[in-house]
């Protein structure tokens, strides 16, 4: 392994550690919303939001990291471990977050334009049964209970919101659907 794959490998396990802090604030905020607690609610909400875009970043430098090798043929080194290595979920081993994208917008047109994430992220679940293998459906390192689709299909929910397909305003514990994200999805199931 080059020190090329050994930092990409690096960047997948932060990458992953950041997704699995996100869902702990994600669950925090969620039971801090439903016991009324709108002030720890909000508070975990923008800690959540500083975590995707500290996310964001270190995604970017990954991606960068990659590009400067894209051409260049670098030299094999040895490395001695000092560390013990991490359990980490291979890459490519649970199903990406685009294939959530129609599931997630076709719920929330089913729920007339929007839905509380919960029942959303339950329905999603339904449509995309057949598609969830053994490591989607296993716990995260952080939050055994939480299922590692779930956390995929909010990532997924960050870039529709991203893109303009899910609404950046819609109400706490509520995702809502856009026209463009309509169209879009329209445009999705005539391909189909």
């Amino acid at each position: 392994m080059t020190f090329e794959n050994e930092a990409a490998t690096a960047f997948d396990i932060v990458l992953e550690e950041i997704e699995n802090a996100i869902e702990g604030l994600n669950q925090e905020g969620a039971q801090a919303f439903q016991k009324g607690d709108y002030r720890r609610a909000g508070k975990l909400t923008d800690k959540g939001a500083q975590l995707t875009a500290f996310r964001d970043k270190v995604s970017a430098l990954r991606q960068e990291w990659g590009s400067i090798f894209a051409t260049v043929a670098v030299p094999k080194r040895r490395r001695k471990r000092t560390r013990k290595a991490r359990k980490h979920l291979q890459r490519g081993l649970r199903t990406q977050e685009d294939a959530y994208r129609v599931p997630i917008l076709q719920t929330l047109v089913e729920l007339g334009s929007s839905g509380a994430v919960n029942e959303v992220l339950d329905r999603v679940g339904v449509l995309m049964q057949s598609q969830l293998n053994e490591y989607d459906r296993s716990g995260l390192p952080s939050t055994p209970r939480t299922p590692r689709w779930r956390n995929a299909a909010q990532w997924a929910r960050n870039g529709l919101v991203k893109e303009g397909f899910l609404a950046s305003d819609s109400p706490r514990g509520r995702w809502e659907i856009t026209e463009e994200g309509e169209r879009w999805l329209a445009t999705q199931t005539k391909r189909g």
